[in-house]
């Protein structure tokens, strides 16, 4: 199938990705648009992977305020260089973030942040929940794992769900930006503020 400049326009507006990049994706996908899309995330994850070895010890302090000013976040986001830092998707991208920490208020930002106390603390309670459900222990260790990620994807900023786009996670989110931006991408710290706590 021959790939049109419309098809190609189509891609990256979806995506973000290259010209090039569209181009190849939608060439190798025989013009579907949708295995394209799967197509190039996959590929940003390889990018992404490629890059996070690399130090980032640039980027920006980004603040968001909420309507009503009584919440509030704080978040520092590293690239590579200052170049990019200045980019009008790396701020957004920020921004995004600093809204999501406002908006889901998770309290660390990746599993490995959780304390040992606090994942101890969640397996106990889940097991309790399943105290009289009459299943093997085997069983119960399988479901208690299985809500962990839950659990995680409630406190670990990165294993949220974007609170913009369903589908992807906050971590989707930064490994699109890298493989878009060519740079490494990393959240340093964040904080959130909430009027009267």
């Amino acid at each position: 199938m021959e790939v049109t400049a419309k098809m190609v326009s189509d891609l990256r507006k979806r995506t973000g990705a290259g010209i090039m990049d569209c181009k190849k994706a939608l060439a190798e996908k025989n013009g579907d648009i949708e295995a394209s899309i799967i197509h190039l995330r996959e590929q940003g994850l390889k990018t992404s992977e490629l890059k996070s070895n690399r130090d980032a010890s640039e980027g920006l302090i980004m603040s968001y305020i909420h309507p009503g000013s009584k919440i509030g976040s704080l978040l520092e986001i590293n690239c590579e260089t200052d170049f990019v830092a200045r980019t009008d998707q790396f701020n957004e991208l920020a921004r995004n973030i600093a809204m999501q920490v406002a908006a889901s208020k998770p309290k660390c930002l990746s599993k490995e942040d959780v304390s040992e106390e606090d994942l101890e603390a969640e397996k106990a309670i889940l097991r309790q929940q399943l105290v009289d459900s009459n299943k093997p222990e085997n069983i119960i260790d399988k479901i208690v794992e299985g809500r962990l990620s839950k659990y995680y994807s409630e406190v670990c900023l990165l294993e949220q769900t974007y609170i913009r786009n369903g589908d992807k996670t906050v971590q989707n989110l930064i490994q699109e930006a890298i493989s878009q931006l060519g740079e490494n991408i990393v959240i340093r710290r964040f904080e959130l503020f909430i009027l009267g706590q």
